[in-house]
């Protein structure tokens, strides 16, 4: 135990085991309810011999694996919880969450010897019941954190989410792949979310290590923490997987803030890409009912407070304008084939960034029929 004000650590046991907790274990989870004063740890494997180091278990192939165990603070005991194979399977490389609101311990994804987890499950501390969410099996379609390790998660009980960024994960092809993705879990929905996605810049075969101005350079085995009441996330450091370079580290700092937009915001936003359309098909056919329609209808639903916006509406008055002599030449018949094909497209694209304010099962699936296969 170390106490922050005194700066000073406290043995409180220097076997666990002996006390009815944990072997001697590594690679495993803890999370701690505090108004109880019970500190949960679930996972890890267990190494027989002390003298063993982890790496040397790792290679002998061994899997023992530890069970879940609560440990009271006030009373300095122990208890096993569920043992492995009680209903939970044990893993290493998992993430564990508890929600201080509901009273729920959240433990997701993993790995047990070379099988990768993308379960996700609930233990009710007070009933001593264990709920599936998702057993990582299911074929819907939907999108769901790939399998990986070393993957990192935050819970805000306020918002009733779980946060993950993904690591290292595995592709269809089973093999390591580094990607960064953050995925935000509806708790109440039991839905999946991935807001953003990130790969490595590849340059002649090589990863490139540089972060741009924007976002952190893809990373396993980094540590990240939230901040409840600010909203903030702070990532540090990580392993960039650069191949070659084994022993190669980061030591950068990043906070992220996540920002949501009000329904008032997607409704304008929505009206202006669809009156902006409108204005776009009218200067082609009467450029006197453009010109009105950018003063009266679109302007209205213009923020004028976003200067990207607001700059791209000022420049739209010039399409009244453009081409006019190219236009002079084409020939009527060309013209009217040409016409529909144009605002086909047009309207394809409109339609494609429209959806992307739609939840997931309201749309068309975007992911290739192909990806939603699992290869065994």
């Amino acid at each position: 135990m170390y106490d922050i004000e005194t700066g000073r650590w406290t043995l409180i046991t220097e076997d666990t085991g002996a006390m009815g907790g944990p072997k001697l274990i590594f690679d495993h989870q803890m999370a701690i309810d505090t108004e109880k004063q019970i500190i949960y740890v679930f996972g890890g494997r267990v190494l027989l011999n002390a003298s063993q180091s982890a790496v040397e278990f790792v290679r002998s192939q061994e899997n023992t694996f530890s069970g879940l165990y609560s440990y009271h603070i006030p009373t300095n005991t122990w208890s096993c919880v569920r043992k492995d194979g009680q209903q939970i399977k044990s893993r290493i490389g998992h993430s564990m969450l508890f929600n201080t609101k509901s009273r729920l311990l959240y433990i997701f994804a993993g790995q047990r010897s070379k099988e990768y987890l993308t379960d996700l499950f609930s233990y009710d501390v007070d009933h001593d019941t264990i709920h599936t969410i998702s057993d990582g099996m299911e074929k819907t379609g939907a999108q769901v954190p790939g399998a990986g390790h070393t993957q990192r998660a935050t819970i805000d009980p306020e918002l009733n989410e779980i946060h993950v960024l993904s690591g290292l994960s595995k592709d269809k092809d089973k093999r390591d792949s580094l990607q960064n993705s953050f995925w935000v879990f509806d708790i109440a929905k039991s839905r999946w979310s991935c807001i953003y996605k990130n790969v490595p810049a590849k340059h002649s075969g090589k990863i490139s290590l540089k972060s741009s101005p924007v976002e952190p350079v893809p990373r396993y085995a980094h540590q990240l923490v939230y901040d409840h009441v600010q909203k903030v996330h702070y990532l540090f450091g990580g392993n960039p997987g650069k191949e070659g370079f084994s022993k190669l580290r980061l030591d950068d700092f990043w906070s992220l803030q996540l920002s949501r937009p009000s329904k008032e915001h997607l409704i304008r936003r929505c009206k202006y890409l669809l009156r902006k359309h409108c204005y776009q098909e009218l200067t082609k056919s009467s450029p006197c009912d453009a010109m009105s329609y950018l003063q009266t209808e679109l302007a209205q639903v213009v923020d004028h407070c976003d200067p990207h916006e607001t700059k791209e509406f000022q420049l739209l008055a010039s399409t009244l304008f453009a081409s006019n002599e190219e236009e002079d030449d084409i020939i009527d018949y060309m013209l009217v084939d040409s016409e529909p094909q144009e605002n086909f497209h047009l309207r394809t694209n409109l339609f494609n960034t429209l959806v992307k304010f739609f939840p997931e099962e309201m749309t068309q699936p975007n992911a290739n029929l192909v990806d939603l296969i699992t290869i065994p």
